[in-house]
């Protein structure tokens, strides 16, 4: 938050009650002279003042609720930097609120900052715009939303992670989410498309899970490596398993899958788990451990890495990114053996000793992640005895699983993230529910 501009000095313009009498006997003339100069010493102090910063807030047109912002935005829609504005937001009739959102300039065009609350405050702190995302009511029937659970704060951000479960859900399998957005943007949020997918027909429970930017994007003053990443999505899995019974979970049935950056996250999640160990990542020359960043009460690391083997048991990652320099980290030099730890490619368990089936989802027009590298992880998965299916989307470009409150990203999701969520799901189904 900025800190207030200093206001200008207060100057008493009040008559003299006893004027000096050489005054009296000036001259009209040097009156007038004294008297502009009077005005413009006046003027230049007001200039010189530096004015209080303001900011832009637009809240967008919708036909579908009713948004009101308090205080009232003046008729320019400048507000002083620092101010709170509360937000309510009024579906119509037949809607249901799928976010409300204030929106700032991000890395790949808007960001949307999202509430799942009708009502919630926004601090200005920079041009923003105030919108609301509407769905028909009818999509959110048939399973509950338990928000923001938090389950670790190793840093600056609180990890946390939404839960999506169906009405009279017990010892479902559970899908775990992991979004993307190069490892160092987006939330949870963006996946909330895929999980009310996953949800319907009440044959899963759905988890989608936040974790650490990598660098310094949470401002955190040492930077997060991909290891730390990793290491997150190991304790946001623990803890999702320590409170599965809660969500009308199984803790022992356990899927993976996410997009992108969390495609990679979730290969690494199902493949990685041999590594997990208390020795550090790089410490000591040679090791290269996870220690997940939530182990749950009396649990030591050794029983939290045998619990995983057993409960991590399918995968599905999307576009994601599996062996390469990518992986080191924006900035970052890592050696070729830190690498190898944290890629998929370089970690596969072999079939006879650990089933990881594999489904990779990705879309024909995507150039951000080449089919030879897919094909090369699902040829390598293969070669380890595991089941391995490769389905190339075909229109479909980078990141159609994401959902955000723009129509083109819903339009995207709707024509390929739907049909493709019933693959994924009939992938899990042949590990959870075998004819």
């Amino acid at each position: 938050m900025n800190p207030p501009a200093p206001a200008a000095e207060s100057i008493s313009l009040k008559p003299n009650p006893d004027p000096d009498p050489l005054a009296r006997k000036m001259n009209p003339t040097l009156q007038l002279l004294a008297g502009c100069l009077l005005g413009a010493a006046l003027s230049a102090t007001a200039q010189d003042a530096p004015a209080p910063k303001t900011f832009k807030v637009a809240v967008e047109t919708n036909d579908l609720a009713r948004i009101a912002v308090t205080p009232p935005l003046p008729a320019d829609g400048r507000v002083p930097a620092g101010t709170v504005l509360k937000v309510a937001i009024t579906p119509a009739a037949g809607q249901a609120l799928d976010s409300g959102y204030y929106t700032t300039p991000g890395p790949w065009g808007r960001a949307y900052h999202e509430f799942s609350s009708p009502t919630f405050p926004v601090a200005v702190t920079q041009d923003i715009g105030i919108g609301a995302s509407l769905i028909d009511a009818g999509a959110l029937a048939g399973f509950k939303l338990i928000p923001d659970v938090v389950y670790a704060q190793p840093g600056v951000k609180k990890l946390k992670y939404d839960v999506f479960t169906p009405d009279g859900a017990k010892h479902l399998p559970i899908v775990v989410i992991i979004h993307g957005g190069g490892w160092s943007s987006n939330t949870e949020d963006v996946m909330r498309g895929l999980a009310r997918e996953l949800v319907r027909g009440g044959r899963y429970v759905a988890v989608s899970m936040d974790y650490r930017w990598i660098g310094r994007g949470d401002g955190d003053k040492e930077p997060n490596s991909m290891a730390n990443l990793v290491e997150d999505v190991y304790g946001g899995i623990l803890h999702i398993r320590e409170h599965a019974l809660e969500y009308g979970g199984d803790p022992d049935r356990v899927a993976v899958t996410g997009d992108s950056a969390g495609g990679h996250l979730s290969a690494a999640a199902i493949n990685l788990i041999e590594r997990i160990g208390d020795q550090g990542f790089g410490v000591k020359e040679g090791v290269y451990e996870f220690k997940p960043t939530y182990l749950p009460a009396g649990k030591t690391v050794a029983q939290a890495r045998a619990e995983l083997l057993h409960a991590v048991q399918v995968a599905a990652p999307s576009y994601g990114v599996f062996t390469g320099p990518m992986l080191g980290g924006r900035g970052a030099r890592s050696s070729a053996a830190a690498l190898d730890a944290v890629a998929p490619l370089a970690n596969i368990p072999a079939a006879k000793s650990r089933p990881a089936p594999q489904l990779l989802l990705r879309g024909t027009r995507d150039t951000l992640i080449q089919d030879a590298a897919v094909q090369a992880y699902a040829d390598a998965l293969k070669a380890a005895g595991q089941k391995a299916e490769y389905v190339q989307v075909e229109g479909a470009a980078h990141a159609f699983f994401d959902w955000k409150p723009d129509a083109g990203t819903k339009a995207t999701f709707a024509k390929y993230g739907v049909p493709n969520a019933a693959k994924m799901q009939a992938f899990f189904d042949a590990v959870f529910y075998p004819k």
